[in-house]
């Protein structure tokens, strides 16, 4: 049996805690050693438990981080001590773990060794079910490249060990052992490691991720941020000024929302990977590594900020202030029960009031009442329809959230009060002096009701059948009658003009 070894890190046969397969004695093949993050699991478990507090006790999670001026490992302990991980959830490389147990099936000795703290790693390593014994971090040290390097060599001896790994720290381990293999490498690394070892086995390619990026900066929601363009279409002051002050408005709110969302998902990873279709977001597949959207979220934000100075310190304000809403909303808000559904509500009509700030034009009263009411309507829908998924699933009450599937009919009567009341307030819009100082014939915008009143009416029955898209917004603008609804709207405020 591995004894522990404090100086270096933890060895712990995995047999001692009766999980996975005993040693086979005698035998003589050279044992594989596995990396764990980002090589057996697409994921990082020091950024996955630090933003799995950070999303329950921030000020706890923050505390933790302080650790970070006793060391890495001290870090990596503390929050091991403080979260616990669903490691039945986590993002496992199937090409990896189809290997590992083709090499276990011909009686090779495999181990799994990590720099994540040592309790993770047991963990990991009970559930593949594969490993004869585990390596991992200890307070006292971090268990990555070099120090990984010497504690391997010095339980298997120099060269006597074959090594699976993905990250550039890992050339330390891959200089030392017999056999380098790699798994999610980028090319240059793949370049590098096969200047020193010709003979390199590429357990896992690294696949194209262009996608995957798309899909996490979420570009089409961006199109939530057209509403920056309501406060100029309804003042009908279009000029070069005010169409280049608004396009860049539109872009600085495009790159902090993504910024924004980045945030959201790393707060959310377990959340996702429990929800029938968030599951698949880059970053909680694994699709995307976890400290690209780390980096990502800062540039994001200091591009919408220079942005943002270039439009006009107005538009900057409720940037800042969209910015600071959405980031309250991921960290506390959305766990609120009707607050996380207002919140919604007043997030998309601050993007009203930033294209208004963008032209220095105020949006009126009637724009802003009408945005409230109907973007809660279509924030409640987001919620009926969560909880109309989980309720034909059988998937029980959600996790991290305030409602229960016994409210959906109160979530409907809610939905259904709010949309109607906007429309009332659009119809009191067309009765009002504005109106008929901006449009030849108001009378005509009347005509506009009945397309409404059917658009939400048919919002809120597809939400009760269970067909609607999770955002309410996005299916609109990929659903043809909505487009349809949207079409005709349009014409009859053109024949107003």
């Amino acid at each position: 049996m591995s004894c522990l070894r404090p100086r270096w890190g933890v060895v712990m046969d995995v047999a001692e805690s009766g999980a996975g397969t005993m040693r086979r004695e005698g035998h003589s093949d050279v044992p594989l050693v596995v990396d764990l993050d980002g090589t057996l699991i697409r994921s990082d478990l020091l950024i996955e438990s630090f933003f799995s507090l950070l999303s329950t006790r921030p000020l706890t999670a923050l505390m933790a981080f302080g650790r970070l001026g006793r060391g890495k490992a001290a870090l990596k302990a503390r929050l091991a001590d403080l979260v616990d991980l669903d490691f039945k959830t986590v993002p496992f490389d199937d090409t990896v773990v189809d290997f590992l147990h083709a090499e276990r099936a011909m009686g090779r000795r495999i181990y799994l060794a990590s720099a994540s703290d040592h309790r993770y790693v047991s963990a990991i390593a009970a559930q593949v079910g594969v490993f004869d014994g585990v390596f991992g971090s200890t307070e006292a040290r971090n268990l990555s490249g070099r120090a990984k390097a010497d504690l391997l060599c010095a339980e298997f001896g120099d060269k006597g060990f074959d090594y699976l790994g993905n990250d550039w720290v890992d050339l330390a381990v891959w200089d030392r052992c017999r056999q380098p293999l790699a798994a999610n490498v980028s090319p240059r690394l793949l370049r590098r490691l096969r200047a020193d070892n010709p003979v390199v086995t590429e357990v896992s390619a690294r696949k194209s991720r262009v996608a995957s990026y798309v899909r996490a900066l979420r570009v089409h929601q961006w199109l939530k941020n057209t509403l920056i363009f309501a406060p100029l279409l309804a003042s009908h002051q279009i000029t070069v000024a005010t169409v280049t002050a608004t396009v860049l408005a539109m872009i600085a709110f495009s790159l902090a929302s993504s910024s924004a969302y980045l945030l959201n998902d790393l707060l959310d990873l377990a959340h996702d990977r429990d929800h029938a279709s968030k599951r698949f977001r880059p970053m909680a597949s694994g699709a995307m590594p976890l400290v690209h959207g780390m980096a990502l979220m800062p540039l994001l934000l200091i591009g919408a900020v220079a942005l943002g100075f270039a439009v006009s310190p107005a538009y900057l304000t409720v940037l800042a202030l969209y910015y600071a809403l959405t980031v309250a909303y991921s960290l506390y808000l959305k766990r609120r029960l009707l607050i996380d559904v207002v919140t919604l509500a007043v997030l998309y009509t601050l993007r009203i009031l930033a294209g208004g700030a963008a032209i220095g034009l105020a949006p009126s009263p009637w724009l802003r009442a009408f945005s409230i009411f109907l973007f809660l309507c279509l924030a409640l829908v987001k919620r009926y329809v969560e909880l109309i998924g989980r309720l034909k699933r059988t998937a029980g009450d959600p996790s991290g959230r305030s409602y229960q599937l016994d409210d959906l009919p109160i979530l409907s009567s809610l939905a259904a009060a709010s949309g109607y009341s906007s429309v009332l307030v659009l119809a009191l819009y067309f009765h009002s002096p504005e109106v008929y100082a901006l449009y030849g014939n108001p009378e005509r915008l009347w005509l506009t009701v009945p397309p409404m009143l059917y658009w939400i009416s048919r919002m809120l029955l597809l939400a009760h059948r269970g067909v609607l898209h999770d955002d309410p917004v996005v299916f609109a603008v990929t659903d043809r009658a909505s487009l349809a609804v949207g079409g005709i709207i349009l014409a009859i405020v053109m024949v107003a003009v």
